[in-house]
């Protein structure tokens, strides 16, 4: 095998970025870019679940932020919108990095030429020592990655998702499969720590959907990971025998992905729930959420 301690590794002062603090959409910002009824019934659905203190989920790619959508979540998680925030692998390395240093989004395009795509000493050995400790201490691997970001008191941890949910005491779970995400590149990284505290993070992802009648369950970019997750979770829950049924489930993405429509929007709301797929980007769906929920609320 190779010898995964010889890599070498650069800081990310070196690296050019493609998103920065200043592409964060702010919430007093956000604007209404789609009309339809098909976006309003399930707004509608959304004020019912708040209102009647039901589970609302929010799932997530890591497109999201890196469009600058971070803000618009945390103003959404503020305001007891969001219960329960679950995220592919991804999403805490530019979380993250948003907090350390204000930018995130390498040009994956030239740094894999040279073998320094993913290879940012920072990210790679404070996440990694995050995870370890969450392993060590029995904790999920959202939980340990918000705790550090505010153990580090990082310059913009206000933009941090993960940080806003360990504040918040909002569950935060990441969902990462091994070698999907470029922390377990870096020497520093722990296989069975990663395994440890996201599996953790299933277990309390799994509760949380078992209480999810006449809640709301949103996927927002992802389109293998998070649906393949909450189907997964979902069976535990009717397993156990919670009455999950009622299910409104929305999948907003840019695409009409297989496992999304399929493990989101039809096959958990077959017992007498209501799916939405709304495709369209991210920079639309997700402002007019906000705009349209806040305004409401």
């Amino acid at each position: 095998m190779l010898d995964f301690s010889k890599i070498k590794t650069i800081s990310i002062k070196q690296r050019k970025n493609k998103v920065k603090l200043s592409d964060l959409v702010k919430p007093a910002n956000s604007r209404i870019l789609i009309e339809s009824k098909k976006f309003d019934d399930l707004v509608k659905k959304i004020i019912f679940a708040h209102k009647n203190k039901k589970q609302i989920i929010l799932m997530m790619g890591a497109h999201v932020v890196k469009v600058g959508m971070s803000l618009l979540v945390i103003d959404l998680m503020k305001n007891g919108i969001i219960k329960h925030i679950a995220m592919n692998g991804a999403v805490p390395i530019h979380d993250f990095e948003l907090a350390l240093i204000g930018e995130t989004s390498e040009y994956v395009e030239k740094t894999i030429e040279d073998g320094t795509f993913g290879m940012i000493e920072e990210t790679g050995s404070i996440l990694n020592e995050a995870i370890k400790e969450g392993a060590k201490n029995s904790h999920g691997m959202g939980y340990a990655i918000g705790k550090k970001i505010n153990e580090l008191n990082l310059p913009n941890k206000e933009c941090s998702i993960l940080y806003n949910a360990y504040k918040l005491g909002i569950p935060a779970t990441v969902h990462v499969a091994i070698g999907t995400d470029i922390i377990h590149q870096h020497p520093s990284c722990d296989g069975a720590a990663v395994g440890k505290t996201s599996y953790h993070d299933f277990k309390i992802f799994a509760e949380s959907v078992s209480r999810l009648e006449e809640g709301v369950v949103i996927n927002a970019g992802s389109a293998v990971v998070l649906p393949e997750v909450f189907l997964k979770a979902l069976t535990i829950a009717r397993n156990l025998g919670f009455k999950v049924e009622k299910i409104t489930a929305a999948n907003f993405d840019m695409i009409n992905h297989y496992r999304p429509r399929e493990n989101v929007v039809q096959r958990p709301t077959s017992l007498g729930g209501e799916g939405f797929a709304i495709i369209e980007r991210h920079e639309k769906t997700i402002p007019t959420l906000h705009r349209k929920i806040v305004d409401e609320i």
